[in-house]
């Protein structure tokens, strides 16, 4: 595995990636990895290092994002708009030929989950709207522990007010912004989504997961709930057993279940 690379989608502090290739010298799969923290600035790329680390371990090519969130320049639209140009941007990294653009998983945490089923589902956007006409289109989507259906997390008041921090406003004040970031407003994507969570989660309850996979199943779209023990953070402890399940499912999708040595699983 190499060192993780900085590339810089943006001119703001926060607007930053970073690439962890396998070693080898083939293109690898991609798997974009979106830390949570309910889109506040207290919480970063921190969070997302150790997964892409262990994901460059196995044989992907990781890339940690960094973006703008709530308290230092984030919030709407800059968020989607930072989410948005970092995927844009990978045909852009050093050693880019090193990346599989024709096969690219985005996977997030909390806020990050909410983050990568918007990814997924953002080529459904108007033109226009932030996020719209996706440059790199993606192939699959894995929510651990997503905040999925934005306007049930406003009534259950998830994280003290996190989304209507987010979107400056509830669904009544401000409806058009909640139609563009709400991923369950953006189905069917078409793509393979993996929704993991813990069964004791109270930060993020089970029900965000599957209002989601309900409404995705019903117009087709192929959502895989998977249900661990454990709390919110369980998911992204490499060590555990949640985290085996996630890099499983990625393996799967790639090779399938007898090649799954091939990516060091």
């Amino acid at each position: 595995m190499s060192k993780p690379v900085r590339h810089d989608y943006g001119a703001e502090p926060d607007q930053f990636l970073e690439v962890s290739l396998p070693v080898g010298d083939r293109p690898a799969p991609v798997v974009v990895v979106l830390h949570g923290g309910f889109w506040r600035a207290r919480y970063g790329i921190e969070l997302a290092r150790p997964l892409a680390a262990d994901l460059a371990a196995r044989g992907w090519a990781a890339v940690a994002v960094e973006y703008r969130r709530v308290g230092a320049g984030g919030g709407w639209p800059t968020t989607l708009q930072d989410v948005a140009a970092a995927v844009d941007a990978l045909p852009d990294v050093p050693d880019a030929a090193r990346l599989d653009l024709t096969d690219v998983t985005v996977l997030g945490h909390s806020a990050g989950g909410h983050l990568a089923a918007w990814v997924a589902g953002r080529a459904r956007l108007p033109a226009g709207t932030p996020g719209a006409d996706p440059r790199v289109r993606v192939s699959a989507a894995v929510a651990q522990a997503g905040v999925l259906d934005l306007e049930a997390a406003v009534t259950a008041d998830l994280g003290d007010g996190a989304t209507v921090g987010f979107l400056g406003g509830t669904p009544a004040e401000v409806p058009d912004r909640y139609a563009t970031a709400d991923p369950v407003r953006l189905l069917p994507t078409g793509l393979p989504v993996l929704c993991v969570h813990g069964a004791e989660d109270t930060s993020v309850p089970l029900d965000q997961s599957r209002r989601y996979a309900a409404a995705a199943t019903a117009v087709g779209d192929p959502v895989e709930v998977v249900v661990v023990p454990g709390d919110h953070m369980v998911l992204i402890d490499v060590s555990g057993a949640a985290w085996r399940r996630t890099v499983d499912w990625l393996a799967d999708r790639r090779t399938g279940a007898a090649d799954r040595t091939t990516l060091g699983s």
